[in-house]
């Protein structure tokens, strides 16, 4: 119920993810609404309606959303995964809302300090993770070492990268440039175990020197945030252009399938959401924007997060060396 687009869209990308992967779908919200656009047939094999009553607004603060408890459908869905009816959760909705039921409802790993949002970022060299994108907005140095480990632990299982390499976002790539937090964490990941490629800068955001940034929450919201608008202002523009006169018409068509590719690599909704890693399950908060497309990248992340025990790999990855040893 959740999102701009909510409930034909959500609806409408379960669908076609029910039509795809080998999985059951459990939609949650007002029964009424969502029973009409779901054919019987669908219900019949893959996909349940489970009924909540109350929906979290997008600018409802979290806090009010909690106290309301089991009414309202992001609730609702948290606590399916957190009674094992469910494998992991995903919602368009308010994302501090939705950092909160992660919290509270399915609580951090053991050895987590900060949970982190994780977005994914359509770089030159190939998908990198980005991570805390607003999660966290102040953070300890070993905050960020955490949400390296974890980084590392999704990037090897859900995107399939070996040996992630690991860089933590500054304003120089030589050590000693940063601030006091900077200078904290970058002996602290050095030490951690994982690929720590040094400092990054936030050119490489976009042109994929590593497979990891971390930074903290403020600045990983401000960089997400800037690079829609990037994204859109350029695309706007060669539009624009593309109308001035009839040789800029001519030479668009030429460029329109490769434009349609670049724009294709930076579309967010190929990659679905952002995982919140460091809780006791796999959950996804998507764009307030998202739409069947986006539902379905969502739903094919989580299905691999699940299947490659992505909450176990970070359980291990976070634990003392002699815990994670006998966990294993």
């Amino acid at each position: 119920m959740g999102g701009d687009n909510a409930p034909r869209e959500i609806v409408a990308g379960t669908l076609q993810a029910a039509a795809v992967f080998d999985a059951r779908f459990i939609l949650v919200g007002d029964e009424k609404q969502l029973a009409p656009l779901v054919e019987q047939a669908a219900r019949d094999a893959k996909i349940e309606i489970v009924h909540a009553p109350e929906t979290v607004a997008m600018d409802e603060a979290p806090v009010a959303a909690v106290r309301r408890g089991a009414v309202t459908s992001m609730a609702k869905a948290f606590e399916l995964v957190r009674d094992g009816a469910a494998d992991a959760v995903f919602s368009a909705g308010n994302s501090g809302a939705f950092l909160a039921f992660s919290m509270i409802r399915l609580r951090p790993l053991a050895g987590i300090a900060r949970p982190a949002f994780a977005t994914i970022w359509p770089a030159r060299n190939g998908p990198m993770l980005v991570l805390d994108a607003g999660a966290n907005v102040d953070c300890k140095p070993e905050w960020l070492v955490q949400f390296a480990i974890m980084g590392s632990a999704y990037s090897r299982a859900v995107l399939g990268v070996d040996k992630p390499k690991v860089g933590l976002l500054s304003i120089g790539e030589e050590e000693g440039k940063g601030n006091a937090l900077i200078d904290a964490a970058t002996p602290l990941l050095a030490d951690a175990p994982i690929e720590f490629a040094g400092n990054v800068e936030g050119r490489d955001l976009l042109l994929g020197s590593v497979d990891v940034i971390v930074c903290d929450g403020f600045v990983g919201n401000v960089a997400l945030k800037l690079a829609e608008g990037a994204g859109e202002y350029i695309f706007g523009a060669l539009k624009d252009a593309a109308t001035t006169s009839l040789a800029a018409r001519i030479g668009a068509m030429l460029l329109r399938p490769k434009i349609r590719e670049i724009r294709g690599r930076m579309d967010y909704r190929e990659y679905g959401g952002a995982p919140v890693l460091g809780v006791r399950g796999v959950s996804f908060v998507g764009h307030g924007r998202t739409d069947a497309k986006a539902v379905v990248s969502a739903c094919r992340a989580a299905v691999r997060a699940v299947r490659q025990d992505l909450v176990g790999t970070i359980a291990r990855a976070i634990a003392p060396p002699d815990e994670a040893e006998a966990a294993r």
